[in-house]
């Protein structure tokens, strides 16, 4: 297999593994907790923000796994489709996206300020990073991830700057999945692309 077909399996492989555990991890998540994709964000399975965190297992250490494989894929992947394509502006912003995952494996939700940073990391590299992969795709996939990045992008913007715009409406948890499910979404597809460039 070539650098370009393994940084395309890897991606998508990183992006399916943090989608089912997701769901696993929602799956598994207790009934009667308040949980809900319209009230809660996606990083409480891990473990819910402080003071008073709360951890339940095994929906825990499904979503800090899978996230933090999912992270060492995404770098793995972001080294192999360096050594094909030399391209830092691509590179770089991925790197980054691999590290925040990692750091969200790592830093669950209890762990403040950490968790909140390389959070932030992830969103903003990962919308930088889906832009930036149309300079090696051609139409029409380089207009869907050029998409996919603005969606995460002022997804983010609105949500913290004028969270009055959306929030109500699709609560928090509804906010985030915006965003992260873009993420997903344009991971998988630049895996499905790479691997049959």
């Amino acid at each position: 297999m070539n650098k370009l077909r393994l940084s395309g399996l890897l991606f998508f492989l990183a992006g399916s593994i943090a989608l089912m555990g997701i769901i696993t991890a929602e799956a598994l998540y207790p009934s009667g907790t308040g949980y809900t994709t319209f009230s809660s964000e996606i990083s409480d399975l891990g473990a819910t923000r402080p003071p008073n965190s709360i951890i339940y297992q095994p929906s825990s250490s499904i979503f800090n796994t899978t996230m933090l494989l999912s992270g060492l894929m995404t770098l793995t992947a972001t080294f192999y489709q360096h050594r094909y394509f030399r391209k830092l502006l691509i590179s770089i912003p991925l790197s980054l996206f691999g590290f925040g995952l990692v750091g969200i494996g790592v830093f669950s939700g209890d762990k403040t300020p950490y968790h909140g940073m390389f959070a932030m990391l992830t969103f903003l590299s990962g919308g930088f990073s889906a832009i930036a992969s149309a300079k090696i795709a051609s139409a029409p996939f380089k207009y869907i991830v050029i998409l996919l990045g603005l969606v995460v992008l002022l997804t983010w913007s609105i949500a913290v700057f004028f969270p009055a715009i959306i929030v109500p409406f699709i609560g928090i948890g509804g906010t985030e999945r915006w965003i992260v499910y873009s993420l997903v979404l344009w991971l998988t597809g630049l895996g499905g692309y790479l691997m049959n460039k």
